[in-house]
């Protein structure tokens, strides 16, 4: 019976590691999902980390990422209705709104806010409707939420704008679109996004960042340093011509080559 006790203790051991590694790897803390209205659900990531996705334009995400004094909101969707508030209730914090790019999908609730952070390459993207001030994204800069700091990082490609952040401590990134979430679209040229790619794949690897959320989240399509590089052999194959185009594109992104499980949409190379 001892030894049964014994073992029983150990087994239970090894399981709670593991959860623990997985919940590290993932960075799942709690499944609990909150429903603030028919377009959006958002799922609990870690202790201060929230997703929150909606239904409009495939999974379109939106990332509450919570320090001690204040709050930071990455993105604003298509279309949520009340999206500052149910953040508000969620950290009780006041709560600043980041753009990682002006694309329609990424900044629908911005008029809920006076002012947003966003790279001024993109300021150009907001609609006329929003009457309140932008404020510049810079390189580099720090986010300093009390005891949580996210560090911005340039990454255009998708947009001349677009714009990644990172967790260092915590091991993990938010990407949005820099990366396509295994579907790639690159309104600026390939050799652009290779620059982003060979310079991402750095930052994780110096960083041990092990994984970016993506701006479409479908629970297991996140940005791997795997990907990174399979994304960087795919831009290098582009520019040298040694990967063709292999699929069909749409007028503003004819060219597509689908490999390594994703795909890359573009118009020009350089």
């Amino acid at each position: 019976m001892k030894k049964f006790v014994i073992y029983g203790a150990i087994a239970l051991a090894i399981l709670t590691i593991a959860g623990i590694c997985i919940g590290v790897s993932l960075s799942i803390y709690n499944p609990a999902i909150f429903f603030p209205n028919d377009e959006v659900e958002i799922t609990q990531l870690d202790e201060h980390t929230w997703h929150g996705h909606g239904h409009l334009v495939y999974n379109e995400s939106v990332y509450i990422i919570e320090g001690e004094s204040s709050a930071i909101l990455i993105d604003a969707g298509t279309n949520i209705k009340g999206l500052r508030k149910t953040v508000e209730d969620i950290v009780k914090k006041p709560v600043s709104l980041i753009i990682s790019h002006g694309h329609t999908d990424h900044i629908g609730s911005i008029n809920e806010w006076d002012t947003i952070w966003i790279h001024p390459a993109d300021v150009e993207l907001l609609p006329s409707s929003f009457k309140g001030k932008t404020r510049s994204l810079t390189n580099g800069q720090i986010f300093d939420l009390g005891g949580r700091q996210i560090e911005v990082l340039f990454t255009p490609g998708h947009t001349w704008g677009s714009t990644s952040f990172l967790d260092k401590e915590a091991h993990y990134g938010f990407s949005s679109d820099a990366f396509g979430s295994t579907n790639l679209l690159v309104f600026t040229d390939i050799h652009t996004e290779l620059s982003t790619c060979i310079l991402m794949d750095s930052i994780m690897s110096q960083n041990d960042i092990r994984f970016l959320y993506p701006g479409h989240t479908t629970g297991d399509n996140i940005e791997t340093p795997e990907r990174i590089r399979n994304l960087t052999t795919i831009c290098r194959g582009i520019l040298d011509d040694s990967i063709q185009p292999n699929a069909k594109g749409n007028i503003n992104l004819p060219y597509v080559v689908d490999t390594l499980g994703l795909k890359v949409n573009y118009k020009v190379k350089k």
